[in-house]
């Protein structure tokens, strides 16, 4: 690309915090992005070398943004919009469909099982997966990071103990050696780390202007979407009104557990 063309292509576009929007000559869009910096991030799209930056190179034609006024929204917004647009070379953050969820229940003996299972309406999941294989795949990684049993969460069929429980990483669990209280406790643990807080939550950060700020909404542990109002609105009933109804989905919630990690409510 040419230093005329990348010029032509920014004109406008500000060093602000937002998503930004890659036509092609037919107007159709082919790719959404987020940045602290839009009119950085794209002058990085537009200089790189690499295969796939020079194929959007070469396919761009017009670029638009929106300002989000903060990175979460920011975050939040283009996880939307990749799923509402379906841009294709933002192929690899555009699964919708989520099938399978991981439930969670106990046993018989008291134990608290960790399941893969299609997804119920009627049921709370703990998290949601594109497909069964995917989600085997993650509670293999669930049961090691937790030291918790395969047999017990349906990930062996042996009739005695684990094949985990002779490297020991299995403290046991599958043949009653481990009691159900301790064995529990690991397993919150981890139900502790999914889950979003309870309540009803507004985030507040810095709008798109000095007049505005922008809301993030959760309601009982779910993502309900998100929003700008006036700074000076303090009525919850006023900020809900606000609030851009958002779908919550794997990848949303994957984005609200790391801000709450590193900013606890």
């Amino acid at each position: 690309m040419t230093k005329e063309q990348i010029t032509g292509l920014l004109e406008g576009v500000p060093s602000a915090i937002g998503v930004y929007y890659i036509y092609d000559k037919h107007d159709a869009l082919i790719y959404v992005g987020k940045s602290i910096d839009i009119r950085n991030r794209l002058l990085q799209h537009f200089r790189s070398t690499d295969f796939k930056e020079r194929k959007i190179q070469e396919a761009a034609s017009r670029v638009g943004f929106e300002l989000t006024g903060h990175e979460l929204l920011a975050l939040l917004h283009e996880s939307d919009l990749i799923k509402k647009y379906q841009p294709y070379y933002n192929r690899a953050q555009r699964r919708t469909y989520y099938g399978f969820g991981l439930y969670l229940t106990i046993n018989s003996s008291g134990y608290q099982v960790l399941q893969v299972e299609v997804l119920d309406p009627e049921r709370e999941e703990l998290m949601t997966f594109s497909s069964y294989q995917e989600g085997r795949e993650q509670l293999f990684h669930i049961v090691e990071a937790y030291q918790l049993c395969q047999k017990i969460n349906k990930l062996q069929t042996y009739t005695k103990h684990c094949f985990q429980y002779m490297l020991k990483t299995c403290k046991g669990a599958c043949i009653a050696e481990e009691v159900p209280e301790d064995y529990n406790r690991r397993v919150q643990e981890f139900v502790s780390s999914s889950e979003l807080p309870m309540g009803e939550i507004f985030l507040e950060f810095l709008g798109r202007n000095p007049n505005e700020k922008g809301l993030v909404y959760l309601s009982d542990g779910r993502y309900k979407g998100f929003g700008y109002c006036n700074k000076r609105v303090y009525s919850e009933k006023k900020k809900r009104e606000a609030i851009i109804s958002k779908a919550d989905n794997r990848d949303i919630r994957r984005i609200l557990r790391r801000y709450f990690k590193l900013n606890p409510v």
